[in-house]
């Protein structure tokens, strides 16, 4: 007889972790039709890979490696085709693209504008302290979970997240001076 209950069913898997999914891209990728892609990519390569699933980790782990990986290859192809971009408006090539609206679905309207700020302000942190950080701060993940996901160790992650923390504090001097005197 088949043990069932060690792996949810996919329907099921979708539908407990589609929320955690897109978040977790959203807050990488900032672009709601981005996130969305790549939430279903996730999905995609669940449905093509859960077989290869060992449990030596837990579900969730393995699906923010995942996640994870997936928004980091589209912020490297969105990144390179913008460089691209000058060669493609010389040989006009190039169809004019909107920039991206920082619109995340779990931030009120009136602090749309800090959470703007905030996120431009992550974007420029090394990848490993604003997925750190990203985890630990937007996920609500201990460090014990992030230093699983993240192939790291629980010191690495603690210390990921505290120079994001500097960073972020010496990115973001000149906007809290400025705007909360």
């Amino acid at each position: 007889m088949e043990n069932n209950n060690v792996i949810p069913s996919y329907r099921e898997m979708v539908a407990g972790l589609q929320d955690m999914v897109y978040n977790t891209a959203l807050s990488i990728v900032q672009n709601v039709e981005d996130a969305e892609d790549i939430t279903q990519d996730v999905f995609i390569k669940l449905y093509e890979e859960l077989d290869r699933f060992r449990g030596e980790a837990k579900l969730s782990t393995w699906v923010y490696r995942i996640t994870i990986n997936k928004a980091l290859d589209a912020e490297r192809k969105r990144k390179a085709k913008k460089r691209g971009g000058f060669l493609n408006r010389v040989w006009g090539t190039d169809e004019e693209q909107e920039p991206a609206h920082f619109n995340h679905p779990g931030i009120e309207l009136d602090k749309k504008e800090d959470a703007a700020v905030l996120f431009a302000a992550l974007s420029k942190l090394p990848n490993n302290q604003r997925i750190a950080f990203l985890l630990h701060k937007a996920e609500g993940l201990g460090y014990a979970e992030i230093a699983e996901i993240m192939k790291i160790s629980v010191a690495a992650a603690e210390s990921l997240q505290a120079r994001a923390k500097t960073n972020l504090r010496k990115e973001l001097k000149d906007y809290y001076q400025k705007h909360f005197k």
